[in-house]
Formats: structure tokens, sequence, C-alpha cells
């Protein structure tokens, strides 16, 4: 049968609001505050209709049941429910939501309470939602859900200061199993109120008695920690972390939060991570694993491999800091134990069973591992086994890269017509793609030093694409290692133009000048620039250095250059570190920076190039 429209509207109201009182089913306690509603009591018998044939577990589930008890909900109750969903829909929100608030208050009933919320948040009424929050809280004072609900709208509305008392009971009805959840929750909703500083403030009055406990102080002071950090208060994060670990040294959660502080602004902030580390024998892998990789961003690798020796020490069986470690210890040219922890890597991902969702990461480790691992064979010349490890990467971008990677092998073994055509032949799916295949292609031949080909290909690609800075750039860099100088200013000077903060291109003028000792002044005004753009970066700080030491100012270049040799010991920062020492008579010094940068890189051009022009052999 079709219904008339207003009708059937009616018809799908009334199912809707059966199907939420259904839920209101066989409870001994009709006002207990987590418990179901009452059963619904019809206005009028019905007839019994017929029912399908039951099965076995249906009957015992019956058996079982105690008897429904009586109804609270009456025909005038179920009548102004159905109203007020009907007005709401109907876009009267407001009468909607006085009728569901009325009939929650008569029946005691938390999910019309809830729904009362609802109506009143859709219509973004945040007065009316709390106004329902609190009718709820003050109806069944137990409520745990109604009381939840009032602190996130309090929250919502920035009435931070009302939400002490509420936070404080929320805290002390929670075991100390769920206590961990809750303070999160507590960090994520506070940290979105307006007042964050407020926020902080608050959570911590609430969380007065928990933070003078030993057994719960340090995940509560952590909280607070957070809180202020999200203020902008770092140093009262630090002394919120630092009074965690001291009521609870073996927890984990102080030295997490004091790890997102380290830094060099912050001196106090490490030894907190260190302490936990160094006296607790079951310290948490996954914070140990951070810690290394914190070492690694700072560029502090000697710490961050003795972090993941010591890992791997006491956690064999855990397979990714052997990825790590195996990464650091093949940059320091540890070859044999790279290779070691590399494998060992392989193995334990293979036997560590992972779910779906992180069946791609671990694809894309292991491919990685493959590909370093292809890398150290390529080291020792040893071609075929770079190969065979390449030819176990899996994966459509992984498998990209393995041909790429195939081709420079065939260059370097004097086949470069056909490490060309591999790299041709690699598949198109965007413009993108097309880019990355063309700039492999020149890489190809710059390393195979056809530098007037690697020119020609980039010449004419820039005269198709003027306005590319990748290709400027990198025709720039060429020009310079066919000694055409002029071109590769008048390259990097329209660089400029184009890209006004590429900072790799205010360097490299600036250090060309430099190197060739002319127009100094102008070449230290652009190196400058380019700290400006990046004062972060070691081999900008060395183009300055080296600036500096033409220009006479020695004991100024040593202090830049050391600096930048410690951040980042590549074998051409050494070269110059080194030539500046030696021209001052620190000779033995120089001596052995060369050594370092030889045992880095025996074959760098600018290392080499440097200890020949001096007639020093290390």
């Amino acid at each position: 049968m079709n219904l008339p429209p207003r009708r059937h509207r009616l018809a799908a109201a009334a199912s809707l609001v059966l199907l939420a009182c259904a839920v209101h089913a066989q409870t001994n306690d009709p006002a207990a505050p987590d418990s179901p509603a009452p059963i619904i009591e019809r206005s009028a018998p019905r007839k019994p209709a017929a029912r399908p044939q039951q099965t076995v577990v249906a009957k015992a589930a019956a058996a079982a049941e105690p008897a429904a008890q009586p109804s609270a909900l009456t025909a005038d109750l179920f009548y102004e429910i159905l109203m007020g969903e009907l007005t709401t829909r109907s876009g009267d929100p407001g009468s909607g939501y006085a009728l569901v608030l009325d009939a929650a208050r008569r029946l005691r009933d938390g999910k019309l309470f809830q729904r009362a919320v609802e109506i009143a948040l859709q219509s973004r009424s945040g007065d009316a939602a709390l106004a329902a929050a609190r009718a709820w809280q003050e109806t069944l004072p137990t409520s745990r859900d109604a009381r939840r609900i009032e602190l996130q709208i309090l929250i919502a509305l920035n009435r931070i200061s009302e939400t002490t008392e509420l936070l404080r009971a929320e805290v002390a009805a929670t075991s100390q199993v769920e206590r961990p959840l809750l303070m999160a929750v507590i960090t994520r909703n506070y940290s979105r109120a307006p007042d964050k500083k407020l926020a902080a403030s608050v959570v911590e009055q609430a969380l007065s008695d928990e933070l003078k406990n030993p057994t719960t102080g340090a995940l509560a002071w952590t909280t607070v920690g957070r809180l202020r950090l999200n203020a902008g208060d770092a140093s009262g994060a630090l002394e919120a972390a630092r009074r965690g670990q001291e009521l609870d040294p073996s927890s984990d959660a102080p030295a997490a939060l004091a790890l997102e502080m380290i830094d060099p602004g912050q001196p106090l902030a490490e030894p907190i991570v260190t302490r936990y580390l160094n006296n607790n024998p079951k310290a948490a892998p996954d914070l140990r694993v951070a810690y290394a990789r914190v070492l690694v961003e700072n560029r502090r690798f000697p710490d961050a491999t003795a972090q993941l020796q010591a890992l791997t020490a006491a956690r064999p069986e855990l397979a990714e800091p052997w990825l790590l470690l195996g990464s650091l210890q093949m940059q320091a040219k540890q070859d044999a134990a790279a290779e070691a922890s590399l494998k060992r890597f392989i193995e334990l991902s293979g036997s560590q069973s992972k779910d779906a969702g992180e069946a791609g990461d671990r694809r894309r480790s292991v491919s990685q591992a493959y590909f370093a691992l292809s890398q150290l064979a390529e080291r020792r010349k040893d071609y075929a086994a770079a190969e065979r490890w390449l030819s176990r990467v899996t994966g459509t971008e992984e498998i990209v890269a393995a041909q790429t990677r195939r081709a420079a092998l065939l260059a370097q073994q004097g086949k470069l017509p056909q490490a060309r055509e591999l790299i041709r032949s690699l598949p198109e799916r965007t413009a993108d793609d097309k880019k990355q295949k063309f700039l492999a292609e020149v890489q190809l031949l710059r390393d195979a030093k056809q530098y007037q080909a690697a020119y020609d290909m980039l010449a004419q690609a820039s005269a198709a694409s003027p306005d590319d800075a990748d290709l400027v750039y990198d025709q720039a860099m060429v020009a310079e290692r066919l000694n055409r100088l002029d071109d590769m200013e008048r390259l990097l000077r329209r660089l400029i133009e184009l890209k006004p903060d590429n900072q790799n291109a205010y360097n490299a003028l600036g250090y060309s000048l430099a190197d060739r000792k002319i127009r100094l002044d102008e070449a230290r005004t652009l190196i400058q620039k380019a700290v400006q753009l990046a004062p972060d970066d070691p081999f900008i700080a060395d183009s300055l250095g080296w600036v500096e030491f033409r220009l006479g100012n020695t004991t100024e270049a040593i202090r830049i250059l050391e600096a930048a040799y410690k951040t980042r010991p590549d074998p051409e920062i050494g070269a110059h570190f080194g030539e500046v020492l030696w021209s001052t008579g620190q000779k033995d010094r120089a001596v052995t920076i060369w050594k370092e940068s030889l045992l880095s890189d025996s074959e760098n051009e600018t290392l080499q190039e440097t200890l020949k022009r001096l007639r020093v052999k290390p």
C-alpha cells in the first residue's frame, strides 16, 4: 500500500521511535543510571502474532531471561517522544528538544537525555545541550555518560573553569587499569580548548590528588605537562616531566614527554630520557628507538648507534632496531657489521606476523634493507650480489627504484648504453614519472663523466620548459663541470629570479666565486643569504667558512668549519677544514681530519684535489 507523503513520514518516524525504544528492554531497576530502560507498555492489547519457529539458541535465551517488568512509558509519553522527533525533523528543533527532554526527565532515561543533547548540538545550541546534560546529571547522579558529555560541552563552550569538580569525579570513578586511556582522553579534549593555559591549570587542580600519589603521579604529571606544552609553556612542561619521574622513575610517560622537547634550547630534557633508559632494564623499546631517531635527526650518529646496540643486545628478537642500526653502521663505513644487522632485520621481518594494516610498511622496510645490502655489495664491486639483492625488491614504487639502481650498476660496469635503455624502458604513469626518468638518465651521464652529453640533454629540456627550476639548477652544475663558468653564473642568476628563496642557488654561486678567489665580498653576501634561508645546513656553513678563509679571516673560518664538520663530517667539509688548519700550522690536526675524511670517501674529488695540491699523503 502506498502511503500519502505525510502519513509516510509519520510512519517512518514512528518506526524510528519504536526501534529506539526496543533497546529499553528488560530491567529490574528502571532508575539505574547505566541500565537499559524498561519495556514499552502498549496502550491497548494486541492480537497475538504468528511467530517464526524459534531456534534452540533463542529458546534457551528466552528461558534464561527474567520476566518483563511493567514500563513507565505510557501512551502519552510515547506520543510526546514521537512528536519530539517529528518536530525536530520538520525544522523546529527547539520544540522537539523540549518534548524529548521532558520525556527523558519523566522516564529517567539516559538514552532520551542523550537524544536531547544531540538535538541541541545539531541546532548549534550549546547552552541547550549543556542544560540537557545537567538535567541528565540531576536525574541520574551516578551516570558517567552524563558527566562525560557535560565535560565535553563545557570544554567546547570554553567554560573550562566549571569542569574542575566534574573532571575530579570522573578520575575518581575510573579504575587504575583504565587511567592511562582516561589521561589520553583528557589531554586530547583539553588541548582543543581555546584558552590553553587555563585548561592546563584546571586539569592540574582536578588531578591534585593524583599528582601526589606515587602510583598515579607520573601519568598525571605527564598529562599536565602535555597541556602546558600545548599552551606554549615548555619550561613548565619540562618541570612536570621531572616531577613525574621523581614520583615513579620506572614510568615511561615522563620520559616520552621529555623526548618531545629535546632541543639545544632545552638542555634539561635529555637527562630525563637517559635517566629512564639507563636505570630501567625493561625500558620501553619503542621509546629507545624514538630516542635513537631523535639523535639521528640531530646528527649524533655515534650516540644513536650506542642506543640501538644496547637495544639489540637486550631485545635481539625485535626487528626494527636492526634496520636502523644497520643503516647507521653502513653510513659509518662499518660494512661487515651493517650487512649482519640488515640480514638479521630481514630474517626477523619474515618470522614476525603482522596484520594487514602493517604489511605495506613492513614490505617497504624490507625493500629498504635490500637496497642497503645491494649498495654494500656495490661498494666492494660485487655487482652480481648487488643485482641479487635488487631482484628481491617487490612493490610498484620500489621496483621502479630498483630498476634505476640496476641502471647505475650497468653504468659502473661500462655498460652505459644498456643503462640508459633500461631507464628509458621504465613506465610513465604521470608527468612526474617522465621527469624523474629524464633526471635519472642525466645522472647516469654525470656519474660516467660524460658532462657534455648531460649538458646537451638539460639544455634541450630547459628550452622546452624554461621555468623549470630543477632543470636550470642541474644545467648550471654540469656547466661548472665543463668549466663553462659564465654559463653557470647566468643559469644560477636565472634560478634566483625564478626562485628567490632557493638557498642552493645563492650557495652555489657564492661558493663558485669564493673558490675562484674573485668578487669575494659579493660571494660572502650571496652565501650569507643562503645561510638566512637554511641556517642549519652544514654544507652552506662550509661555503661561508671557505669564503671567510679566502678573505683572510682565518679564525672565523676555523670556527665555522669546525662546527659544520662536527655537525656533518662530510669529506668535502673535511677537505676545507683541514686546509684552513694546515694554513695556520696545525698540520697534525689537519692530517687527522683528512684521514677521517678518506675513511668516509677516499674518492671524493675535492678531498683528492686538496691533498694533491698541498702534496700531502695522510
